[in-house]
Order: structure tokens, then C-alpha cells, then sequence
């Protein structure tokens, strides 16, 4: 990824595919998949402001793998590759901590 630093209390997704397979070996052709709501955060903002001015730092890191409701963020393309701007409030959680 090129350098892209987002601003203020959004980060940089990369969605995570979803599996294919059923657990009993059923293949889900791609018309039938949900797009996954599990991504890896690849960068993050600096971090939103209360009303003082005072920064609030981001609870994610660079790495974190991260689950985020189905319709949150906004789709782009940088240097080819599929991802999302979102703001920190839609993450919803971490499922494993970054770097």
C-alpha cells in the first residue's frame, strides 16, 4: 500500500475472504457469499478530539484483526487493492492484537 495516512478517527481495512467451503465440504459459489465483516487494520489515524481539544488516542493497532457491521466504511482503491475507510466507531471489536 502506497503511503495513505488516514485522518482523525479512521483507519485502513483490508477485508478478510471469506471461506468458500461449508464445514462439510459444500462449495459456496460467489453469488450465495456474504461479504465478510472481518478485516486487518493496515493503518490508523491519529485519533479523534473531545470537546477541550484534547486528543483521544485510537484503541486499534496496525495489524489488529478486527470485526465491523456489514455495511460500515467506504470502499477504495489504492494502488489496486480493495479496501475500507472506516471510522473507529464502526469497528465493533478485536478478534487478535497487531504488531
Amino acid at each position: 500500500m502506497k503511503k495513505f495516512r488516514p485522518l482523525h478517527d479512521r483507519v485502513v481495512v483490508k477485508r478478510i475472504e471469506a471461506d468458500n467451503k461449508t464445514k462439510s465440504g459444500i462449495i459456496i459459489p460467489d453469488t450465495a457469499q456474504e461479504k465478510p465483516s472481518e478485516g486487518e487494520v493496515l493503518a490508523i489515524g491519529s485519533g479523534g478530539r473531545d470537546e477541550s481539544g484534547k486528543l483521544i488516542p485510537i484503541d486499534v493497532k496496525v495489524g489488529d484483526r478486527i470485526l465491523f457491521g456489514k455495511w460500515s466504511g467506504t470502499e477504495v482503491k489504492i494502488d489496486g487493492e480493495e479496501l475500507l475507510i472506516m471510522k473507529e466507531s464502526d469497528i465493533m471489536g478485536i478478534i487478535g492484537k497487531g504488531k
